[in-house]
């Protein structure tokens, strides 16, 4: 799958996969944010993604910032639609104690690019039973 890429700041960086087999492919901000504790930004990578029609892209966190820091990707995964042709944004949130500093360059995201299955609904009067029925958040146990 071929991903276009249209970089719309002099800073930006093509999204790539630190390694042979990665799912995600690291996105790196093109500006300088601080986040304070319990703030969230949305940061800016100078990316406008053409992806294919059967496509889409998740935005997801990094495991790293994440233990590290606190700093996560607060709407993941964030979903790119084939038809989006604006600046890929990433919203952080600053879950740690301490300030952090995002940098222009720093890898603050990754991107899995996933093909899309489109859903027909069709309402129905009743659904069948099932060994777990209702049961959830938590049902299983801890």
């Amino acid at each position: 799958m071929t991903v276009k890429v249209l970089r719309t700041d002099p800073a930006a960086q093509l999204p790539t996969y630190a390694h042979p087999g990665d799912a995600g492919m690291d996105v790196r901000s093109v500006e300088d944010v601080t986040l304070a504790p319990g703030a969230r930004a949305l940061v800016r990578t100078g990316l406008v993604l053409m992806l294919p029609p059967d496509a889409e892209a998740q935005v997801r966190p990094r495991s790293g910032l994440a233990l590290k820091h606190g700093v996560t990707v607060l709407n993941s995964p964030g979903t790119i639609d084939a038809g989006y042709r604006g600046e890929v944004g990433v919203i952080l949130v600053n879950l740690g104690a301490e300030p952090f500093v995002v940098e222009k360059g720093m890898k603050i995201a990754q991107l899995v690019v996933a093909p899309v299955a489109q859903a027909a609904t069709v309402e129905v009067s009743d659904v069948d039973a099932t060994d777990r029925g209702a049961g959830g958040f938590g049902s299983t146990g801890i």
